[in-house]
């Protein structure tokens, strides 16, 4: 069980992030957790329930509401991932999520970093410290593009990396590890092979508008320029698709449903944001356990 305070600080920072959207005239939203059809993708296992499935994430019913007008939306909900457990990680999780349409990343860039800035204030803290290091929110946040973050840590580029099927691997044990813990680092601008959900850029086709936050070496969020273009996104799910069908996991149903809607989504930007590991850093916790009422293994 967790120390007490830790779940009164839990309260106060879902509180805050509430305020700090409801002031921006954001809309909060629900969609189902239990759904027809996850989003494709072949590193991210859905859990089955009752001939459906628990939500990894709220994104495709968001992006729906997105298409039906629903401009400016968040929501705080649970998601669930089979097989994740470790110190970073529980099956199920507490997720915010949020789309503005209209917008791009570089723009949640900076909405990511006020709505931090605004909670951290709501607590009163100045400066986080996460095992044994300080986190200087108040200056300058580091932005550096993947391309330069490979060449500046490894002395070689994304590219290679890929060709040698070694990105995530290199990503875990060799970028990630050196990314700058004094302050929070956004890493952006992804190769086009790593775009999940998001969009390319115009002027640079093989580079994906898409961006991670860092603070305290924890990944706490994951921002795209939405992808709207029906016919790549097609394209994406069923080659999504074809991979888990060649690594022997479950075939998800085809999320038609959403695709047709895409159709009259408006250009957005959207972001996933680990509201579990935020408490990690917000209250100096080493393990995720330390920050949710039950564990998996408590119930």
């Amino acid at each position: 069980m967790p120390d007490k305070s830790r779940l009164f600080i839990r309260s106060r920072v879902i509180q805050s992030i509430r305020e700090f959207f409801i002031s921006r005239g954001y809309l909060e939203v629900e969609t189902p957790v239990v759904i027809p059809a996850p989003a494709p993708e072949a590193n991210i296992d859905a859990i089955a329930a009752s001939g459906r499935f628990l939500q990894t994430s709220p994104e495709l019913c968001m992006k729906r509401l997105l298409a039906m007008g629903y401009s400016s939306i968040f929501q705080i909900c649970k998601c669930f991932r089979n097989a994740e457990r470790g110190d970073k990680h529980l099956p199920e999780f507490t997720m915010l999520e949020w789309y503005q349409a209209d917008a791009d990343y570089i723009y949640l860039m900076d909405e990511c970093e006020a709505m931090i800035k605004h909670v951290t204030s709501a607590l009163d803290k100045g400066q986080l410290f996460f095992q044994g290091k300080g986190i200087d929110i108040s200056g300058t946040w580091e932005r550096i593009t993947v391309r330069d973050a490979f060449l500046k840590y490894t002395g070689s580029s994304p590219e290679k990396a890929i060709e040698a099927g070694s990105f995530d691997e290199i990503m875990v044990t060799e970028i990630e590890p050196s990314l700058d813990m004094g302050r929070p680092v956004f890493l952006y601008d992804y190769p086009a092979s790593q775009a999940a959900l998001s969009r390319t850029k115009k002027d640079d086709p093989g580079v994906a508008e898409r961006f991670e936050l860092y603070m305290g070496g924890l990944e706490l969020a994951n921002a795209f320029s939405e992808l709207i273009d029906v016919a790549e996104q097609k394209k994406r799910f069923l080659e999504e698709l074809h991979s888990r069908a060649e690594k022997g996991k479950t075939i998800y149903p085809f999320p038609d449903k959403f695709i047709n809607d895409l159709e009259f989504m408006p250009p957005s930007a959207g972001i996933a944001f680990g509201i579990d590991r935020f408490i990690m850093l917000l209250t100096d916790s080493p393990s995720i356990d330390d920050v949710v009422a039950f564990t998996p293994e408590g119930l």
